[in-house]
């Protein structure tokens, strides 16, 4: 795998955009705090972007499935660049608006490309080291989060707010020229995909595939768990912060968290040796709901350092096993529409938790609200594992 130059392009590609990401995402809450006094106005201009992604993304997947992969990610960071010309007008003139379309034009370019991409890894690798690789890609995703905010917060000391995007435009061109020199091999899929997308060019034709395939079907819901504390990440870390009166818990739980999904992801493989890859979906399930449970405790600095460990280990090993279920069990002519189909429904399910999130913490508080969440895990944890284990019965039976 080591030995494929478009395994290093993908990764390189992406820790680099990952880092033009982040610049820009600090970039933006520093703008929007300067020109915009309304919290309510600032969480509207910033639904705006990812609002324009879940339109254009049952569009997103059609193109992906219907037309080369490449192609589609080399367009989306085209757009991407012109984006933050858009972001380099607002700041010059001070207008939101400028910003919106930033925003728009930045959501809706990762609406093609990570479909795109999603689509792309099962093209370039052998089956066999696809878990290992999407572990891998998860890890550099991470660590392009923690280095470009820290690198962010760096450069607004240093310079000014237009040549932290001027960076950013920097990045975004990189990835564009490595993504130039890809090779992916589409030949016997472009042959399967039209026969399997004659006259069917929408989600209508998705919804009874992935309903034919239970596990596709059951881990997509299981992902529903990991956003319940995903969704409202941030507020958790402000409450526990100010519960416990100290500002540097902020940064332990972000570096706890962040260094434990990079270990999780990084030995996910090894643990797959030993045991099922839905052994450990259920395994990282239960963890993550007792991670909420913990967290009744947030009030004790090493037990909440401590709840942000064992989640982020649990979803280091969660999603890439889930993204590797995916990538082989949905038939790859439906990889483009299934992607972004499910980046629409993450995307949408995290927006909805984000506002629950903030409704528990005003009526019921912290602890009692990771009580609920974390009950709710291990609820649908158990239904989803007896649910498992009856597709397992039946599936022994037509055998």
């Amino acid at each position: 795998m080591w030995k494929n130059k478009n395994v290093w392009i993908l990764l390189t590609g992406d820790f680099i955009a990952g880092l033009g990401l982040w610049l820009g995402i600090i970039g933006n809450l520093e703008f929007i705090q300067d020109k915009v006094p309304s919290d309510f106005l600032k969480s509207i201009i910033l639904a705006s972007g990812p609002l324009a992604g879940i339109i254009v993304g049952p569009l997103a997947g059609r193109i992906t499935d219907q037309t080369n992969k490449k192609m589609v990610m080399l367009i989306a960071g085209f757009l991407r660049i012109v984006s933050v010309i858009f972001m380099l007008i607002a700041i010059q003139t001070g207008s939101v608006w400028w910003m919106v379309i930033f925003l728009i034009c930045t959501h809706v370019s990762a609406a093609f490309y990570f479909p795109a991409l999603q689509a792309a890894i099962p093209l370039i690798v052998d089956e066999k080291d696809l878990l290992q690789l999407n572990g891998i890609y998860m890890n550099v995703s991470t660590l392009s989060r923690i280095l470009g905010t820290a690198v962010a917060g760096i450069f607004l000391i240093i310079m000014s707010l237009s040549m932290l995007y001027a960076v950013s435009l920097v990045a975004y061109l990189g990835l564009f020229i490595l993504t130039c020199f890809l090779s992916i091999d589409e030949t016997k899929e472009k042959q399967t995909s039209k026969e399997a997308n004659s006259g069917k060019t929408g989600f209508k034709e998705l919804f009874p595939v992935i309903k034919g395939l239970p596990i596709v079907f059951m881990t997509l819901w299981m992902t529903l768990i990991p956003l319940l504390f995903i969704g409202g990440f941030n507020l958790m870390v402000i409450n526990i912060s100010e519960l416990q009166n100290s500002s540097a818990i902020k940064g332990w739980l972000y570096t706890a968290e962040g260094l434990a999904f990079m270990i999780g992801a990084f030995f996910v493989k090894q643990i797959r040796q030993k045991i099922s890859s839905y052994s450990i979906l259920f395994a990282c399930s239960f963890m993550i709901g007792l991670s909420h449970l913990l967290l009744y405790l947030a009030d004790i600095p090493i037990i909440a350092v401590f709840a942000f460990i064992l989640f982020g280990f649990s979803v280091g090993c969660f999603f890439p096993t889930a993204a590797t279920i995916f990538q082989t069990k949905v038939p790859k002519s439906y990889h483009g529409r299934f992607f972004s189909f499910r980046n629409m429904l993450d995307s949408l399910i995290f927006q909805v938790i984000l506002l629950i999130t903030g409704f528990l913490l005003d009526s019921i508080g912290l602890q009692l609200m990771n009580v609920l969440f974390g009950s709710l895990s291990i609820a649908m944890t158990a239904a989803f594992y007896a649910k498992y284990q009856q597709l397992c019965a039946e599936s022994q039976q037509e055998e």
